[in-house]
């Protein structure tokens, strides 16, 4: 997973490469983008691999993919990152609901909002609202079984990310805490009138590669300095890397977590 670009455009995608798709293939993405829009995929019920302690879980870790991949992606995770054992964590990994991304000519795919082009990415606010819903509806499953919302951390990759982001500082119970790689926040705009009270101050881990062609870096840095004018906690690091995660951010992903769910010495999460 060190890699490799989960949630990268591959050639096969790539709107280059896409342009020789039949006029036919076009339409139907079109189609099912208006049925999108018209309300018709609306079972978001979210699917997810997980991943059980040995003890009775007391936190969990929610971790959202990127666009063109699925709940699997991840699930490597956990033994990479060297959490201390005193930790029962219980992780679980989502499948985005398929749905036609514009971007790459209406081809259905996992992704947990249209992509309708570069420039404005992350501004599909109805699928963005409508994921949303479905991930808040997948920590109160989780607070359901007995893990209390301030012991879960919510978290993703790329598109993920954005998500974790986006429904972490909205969600009216507090959190742990989020982690947002090689991602940014999308409609940042109305943060300030939604923000939840609960989350003012939660913790937040944000990584990027310096290298990144697909989420540029500067999208990453910006949302966290946005954050940080609203006075939320934000630990930045950054990795000469590409759009990919590296064995030193998930090693420093791991002390974070094990600072926040609070057996590292060295004091509370920045």
């Amino acid at each position: 997973m060190t890699d490799r670009k989960p949630d990268a455009l591959n050639p096969s995608r790539r709107p280059d490469a896409l342009t020789k798709q039949s006029g036919d293939l076009v339409a139907r993405g079109l189609a099912d983008r208006q049925a999108l829009d018209e309300g018709k995929y609306t079972n978001l019920t979210l699917d997810s691999v997980v991943q059980e302690p040995n003890r009775p879980a007391d936190a969990v870790v929610i971790w959202l993919h990127g666009l063109g991949a699925d709940g699997h992606d991840f699930a490597s995770l956990p033994l990479q990152l060297g959490i201390s054992p005193d930790h029962a964590i219980r992780y679980v990994f989502p499948h985005a609901p398929v749905i036609p991304v514009t971007l790459n000519m209406g081809i259905k795919m996992r992704a947990w909002y249209d992509i309708v082009n570069l420039e404005a990415r992350g501004q599909d606010e109805s699928g963005i609202r409508r994921s949303a819903m479905a991930v808040s509806e997948l920590i109160a499953h989780e607070v359901g079984r007995g893990v209390a919302a301030s012991r879960i951390v919510l978290g993703g990759f790329s598109q993920g990310a954005a998500m974790a982001l986006f429904t972490g500082l909205r969600y009216p119970k507090a959190l742990r805490g989020l982690v947002a790689l090689s991602g940014y926040l999308p409609l940042h705009d109305s943060l300030s009138s939604e923000a939840s009270q609960a989350n003012q101050r939660i913790g937040i881990f944000q990584a990027h590669g310096l290298s990144d062609d697909v989420v540029p870096t500067r999208l990453g840095r910006d949302s966290a300095e946005l954050l940080r004018v609203k006075g939320y906690p934000v630990e930045w690091h950054d990795y000469p890397m590409a759009h990919q995660v590296c064995v030193e951010e998930l090693q420093e992903i791991g002390q974070w977590l094990n600072r926040s769910l609070g057996t590292d010495d060295s004091g509370a999460m920045g």
